[in-house]
């Protein structure tokens, strides 16, 4: 598998310096423009802040690439012509040299097979609500490469009781960031089980060491609340979402173009808040993912 490195990648993998991968979907198909590229700067300021270096990941002209310019970002950010890829979509990816930006598998597979340990994202994929045959190809990614992924949960317009039982099913592990509860993307409540409450970054590093030592292959997901100042009420968000459903249903949304599509319409009909607190937890993980990274 060719990879192509930044030279500041490269260097600091060489080195055994902490690393954390991020995710380019959320750039060129998650947030609007200008958000998008102001969050990708933003995200890696926050991981060097925290002791680290970031390490976005996308393909260009069929090649994958581990940290990029400011310029590969603003091709993200900008372009029209970027697709979004999934695992399945590499080999096509490859062979007919596309731009691709890429999801939490995808990425979480790139990362791992250039000896990256950390992914900071801000929510996962999971079981579509009302269609549970329909499963992100993030979710059995996670089962399968062990790689430590902080998010916020799964996105809020899936369904999340169906995806916790997936992620138990299938072996990955997933650690509550000083919380007991799964964080529900906008909303820190989801009623659902964590398998850990962890205080420290120390903590998530001894569980992480004991993973590896174990030689098991799943994923640990650490789930982080959005910053309390953002959060917004389980009662608005089931609202403005159910709205949004019959929206996407009433012009035959469907599959990969679900989710962005949702989350668009939530970010409207909420003027706005939902968007800033998709940013401010994609903010928040990276930071959390700089200490865990630094510590192994």
């Amino acid at each position: 598998m060719n990879l192509k490195f930044s030279e500041e990648i490269a260097d600091a993998l060489s080195e055994k310096k902490p690393v954390v991968a991020l995710e380019s979907t959320v750039i060129a198909h998650g947030l609007p423009f200008p958000q998008n590229i102001e969050t990708a700067k933003a995200l890696e300021k926050n991981v060097r802040d925290g002791g680290a270096i970031p390490a976005t990941i996308s393909v260009f002209d069929g090649e994958f690439y581990v940290g990029l310019n400011e310029n590969q970002i603003e091709r993200l950010a900008t372009e029209k012509n970027i697709r979004k890829i999934s695992r399945r979509d590499l080999p096509i990816a490859v062979a007919k040299k596309l731009n691709c930006a890429t999801t939490v598998a995808t990425t979480a597979f790139i990362a791992h097979k250039a000896g990256i340990k950390v992914f900071a994202t801000g929510g996962i994929g999971g079981v579509h609500r009302g269609y549970e045959r329909d499963v992100s190809a993030d979710l059995p990614e996670l089962a399968q490469t062990p790689i430590t992924v902080v998010c916020s949960g799964a996105k809020i317009v899936l369904d999340l009781p169906a995806t916790r039982e997936w992620l138990e099913t299938h072996g990955v592990t997933v650690l509550g960031w000083q919380c007991d509860e799964l964080p529900a993307f906008y909303s820190s409540k989801s009623g659902l089980t964590i398998d850990e409450r962890v205080e420290t970054a120390e903590e998530i590093a001894a569980i992480i060491r004991a993973r590896d030592d174990l030689k098991l292959q799943n994923a640990i997901l650490l789930t982080v609340p959005v910053p309390p100042e953002f959060e917004i009420e389980a009662e608005i968000l089931e609202k403005i979402l159910a709205q949004s459903l019959k929206l996407a249903a009433e012009n035959n949304i469907r599959g990969k173009e679900t989710t962005p599509f949702l989350l668009s319409q939530m970010s409207e009909r909420s003027a706005g808040k939902t968007l800033a607190a998709n940013i401010a937890l994609l903010e928040n993980n990276a930071r959390i993912a700089a200490q865990v990274a630094v510590l192994l």
